[in-house]
């Protein structure tokens, strides 16, 4: 669903206000205001700008930067996180075994969804997400019965 990079360590005494952190659909830099960025590049795939976040955690004595990207693309997995950084093997990674039951609510809905659209997906039907626009358009045709929809392509 997301994925995550922390920098650092920094001096304890740093803040948010002493960082210039700039996350776009395709590209991040993270940086101390007033140097060169630490990373500054093309990410991997497209990100979702209106949830991707990042925050100034403080460990050990010392304060890193967390930077949380979510994917355009849930079902894909990224081999760096910017283009030109060392790359894994995702072929090699082995995800831990895990029951649904496991999860908390929020994550065991998200990955109940996900499932469901991998399995709609497989078998050549639409997604939620597509048959949520389905059905929005469905209710904006029956609210416009004077519009003419016939050229209108769905699915």
């Amino acid at each position: 669903v997301s994925t995550q990079s922390t920098w650092g360590p920094f001096p304890v005494g740093y803040k948010g206000r002493d960082f210039n952190i700039k996350i776009s659909k395709d590209k991040i830099a993270v940086g101390e205001k007033g140097k060169p960025a630490i990373s500054d590049g093309k990410l991997f795939a497209p990100v979702d700008t209106e949830d991707s976040t990042w925050t100034l955690d403080k460990e050990k004595g010392e304060k890193f930067v967390t930077v949380t990207l979510f994917k355009k693309d849930q079902m894909q997995w990224w081999k760096c996180v910017v283009q030109g950084d060392p790359e894994i093997n995702t072929q090699k990674v082995q995800p831990e075994n895990s029951k649904l039951s496991d999860l908390d609510g929020e994550t065991r809905k998200t990955v109940e969804k996900m499932m469901y659209d991998q399995r709609q997906k497989a078998a050549g039907l639409p997604t939620s997400k597509e048959q949520q626009q389905q059905n929005m358009m469905k209710k904006f045709m029956a609210q416009h019965p004077e519009m003419d929809f016939s050229q209108v392509k769905m699915g």
